[in-house]
């Protein structure tokens, strides 16, 4: 087994890597390590990866075709793991080309590869996102979701359905996961829990969007990584039909998984969790629901369990403690 893992400087990427190598697993990443947040961060993960013999670091775009299809000639991967993207809601109102260039072209290009190169499982990052503005709760794998609500959420419906078409067409076993509100160690500066911490240790405002009213499925690191290495041998097969299934009516091998904690926290609880781990006190500033947010997420994980034994459940309360404790020794504090 040879495993591409490309976002390998990313959040998920990194820990990804490390599990994989960890148990001796031959890695190559990629990543651009691009400047949408702190590439001191990144650079930092993949110092931390190539302490790994078999690790190996390319940096690309993979936007880049020509140069992509040479390592997949050169490194005969086995497995790919995709999860390079541009990421984030707000950052898609303002630059939305970014989006299409990183999610959209760049993930034609490593099907086009997957299917060349005969992979045998692309496992891909899809987002919760995708849910949109779908009422009920919890989110169901065979929900509706042709109404996204950010260019974002719209990108990562896409790669599904580009996911599919390469399964149908080409007989490309494809599994992609739809990750709920992912925090932890090395965790990305945008996400709310690193810009509470950092805000509440500078003294800084804080913005508490709709009011408070907001609830999130956190899903701590170990509990997303641990599924995607027990679902790169559960390689989807063409299988007949299945009855009121309606997302997996297609007999190609395709699949589709939300991981989350199935356990939403309401956003002033996580407030006063991370106040009482610093004990220290935030400036709230209370406002209204932004473009492209959504009030609740909350990710129903029968599927993941039945095929993986395995169910997210980190409480919180320890998953807070575990990124707190990382972030101030990371910054020195």
């Amino acid at each position: 087994m040879k495993i591409l893992v490309t976002g390998s400087a990313g959040f998920i990427g990194m820990h990804v890597c490390k599990t994989l190598l960890k148990s001796g697993k031959k890695v190559v990443g990629i990543d651009n390590i691009n400047n949408y947040y702190s590439t001191d961060l990144k650079k930092e993960r993949i110092k931390n990866l190539k302490q790994f013999k078999k690790f190996k670091f390319i940096k690309l775009d993979l936007k880049n075709k020509n140069k992509l299809k040479k390592i997949f000639m050169a490194e005969k991967f086995t497995h790919v793991i995709n999860l390079a993207a541009q990421a984030g809601v707000s950052y898609s109102l303002k630059n939305p080309y970014s989006y299409i260039d990183s999610n959209i072209v760049s993930f034609l290009n490593v099907l086009e590869n997957c299917k060349n190169y005969k992979i045998k499982h692309l496992i891909y990052a899809s987002s919760s996102s995708i849910y949109g503005l779908n009422k009920k709760v919890p989110f169901n794998e065979n929900d509706n979701v042709s109404h996204p609500i950010s260019l974002y959420a719209a990108t990562k419906r896409s790669n599904e359905l580009m996911a599919h078409t390469y399964s149908h067409l080409y007989n490309l076993p494809t599994t992609g996961l739809r990750f709920f509100t992912v925090y932890g160690e090395w965790g990305r500066p945008d996400m709310a829990i690193y810009i509470f911490t950092e805000s509440i240790l500078n003294n800084k405002s804080i913005n508490i969007n709709n009011y408070g009213n907001m609830y999130r499925d956190f899903t701590y690191i170990s509990d997303i990584v641990k599924p995607i290495i027990k679902l790169l041998n559960k390689i989807p097969k063409k299988k007949p039909k299945l009855k009121n299934l309606k997302t997996f009516e297609s007999s190609a091998p395709f699949n589709l998984f939300n991981i989350g904690n199935n356990n939403p926290v309401k956003l002033t609880k996580l407030v006063e969790i991370i106040e009482k781990t610093l004990n220290r006190k935030a400036i709230k500033n209370l406002r209204g629901m932004q473009k492209g947010d959504v009030s609740t997420t909350k990710a129903d994980t029968k599927r993941l369990k039945k095929i993986t034994g395995f169910k997210p459940n980190t409480p919180i309360t320890v998953g807070i403690n575990k990124f707190i404790k990382w972030y101030k020794e990371y910054n020195k504090i």
